[in-house]
């Protein structure tokens, strides 16, 4: 059994199309297909159901993709060891990050990469869910996610910072006085947030409810950055996480207004898959994020901008 074989069923399971799988590992499809029947005849079992198209793996072949991705996982940690034996790491570390995560995501892949300037990051902007699938199916190193996903099996957590809330309103606005403002004031001023299906909406929607006021967005984005372009311009508030600041900072005309509520809320972190071998970029990362001091330097940004 060749782990070229693997990768072209790992490739297979991903694309749901053989010629599509064919193409991500740069082969022709009946080299692909002729592959993957020298697997099946070595491991005497149907791995794909076939008819005109794709059809699927048989439970065999789910069996089969499990142990591809255990196998091909522990060949790249396998690497990842001998070349930092050699010298210095070297590969791409793939992490990835919730978008609520991802302003605050280079205070951790700058110092990775500037300690280990032979190695690279491929940074993913996916959903808890996706998360979890990624790790799950080795697609991932490490990510980024809210901690309390209970969907999550299987993984150590590493906390980085807590979110706290915060009101973005204009300075000449019902609220751009206040030194604090509640939850229900804060829901009837108009308002730009971030959609819905997004965990950190659902969250700022349980402390609306806290409050006994629900927020009705004239704005929904499923973005931040697509949230904070509507900003600018003195017409629109929003409650943002302060991890935001890092990036986006406060536009001009507005100011922070701290939210009468919790101190803090859910625990972001990184998340990386209990398993052995553990993955040397992985572990790279973890020893990058203990030094990091991500809560303490996000909380210092929120203090200056509440003085400023």
């Amino acid at each position: 059994m060749l782990l070229r074989q693997l990768e072209y069923l790992v490739a297979l399971a991903r694309e749901h199309h053989f010629a599509r799988a064919a193409a991500a590992c740069y082969v022709s499809q009946p080299s692909l297909s002729a592959a993957i029947r020298r697997l099946e005849r070595e491991l005497n079992v149907p791995i794909v159901r076939r008819g005109r198209r794709y059809e699927g793996l048989t439970p065999e072949g789910e069996v089969v993709l499990a142990w591809a991705h255990r196998m091909l996982a522990e060949q790249d940690a396998l690497r990842q060891e001998l070349s930092a034996l050699r010298g210095g790491l070297t590969g791409t570390l793939r992490l990835g990050v919730v978008p609520t995560a991802l302003p605050v995501a280079s205070l951790l892949t700058t110092p990775f990469c500037d300690r280990h300037p032979h190695a690279g990051v491929a940074l993913e902007s996916l959903s808890s869910s996706d998360i979890g699938h990624g790790l799950a199916e080795f697609e991932l190193d490490a990510a980024m996610t809210y901690l309390d996903d209970d969907t999550l099996r299987q993984v150590r957590r590493f906390p980085l910072y807590e979110e706290r809330y915060v009101l973005l309103t204009p300075v000449d606005g019902p609220l751009g006085t206040c030194e604090t403002a509640r939850w229900s004031q804060a829901a009837a001023l108009p308002l730009c947030l971030l959609s819905p299906r997004m965990r950190n909406r659902r969250i700022i929607d349980e402390c609306f409810a806290a409050d006994e006021a629900t927020a009705t967005p004239a704005i929904e984005s499923d973005s931040v950055a697509g949230l904070y372009a509507h900003l600018p311009g003195g017409r629109w508030s929003s409650v943002i996480s302060h991890a935001w600041l890092h990036m986006f900072g406060v536009p001009e005309g507005m100011r922070v207004v701290p939210l009468e509520g919790p101190a803090h809320g859910p625990r972001v972190g990184l998340v990386v898959l209990r398993s052995e071998p553990q993955s040397v970029l992985a572990e790279a990362l973890l020893k990058v994020a203990r030094d990091a001091g991500l809560r303490d330097a996000l909380d210092e940004l929120l203090r200056t901008y509440l003085l400023g």
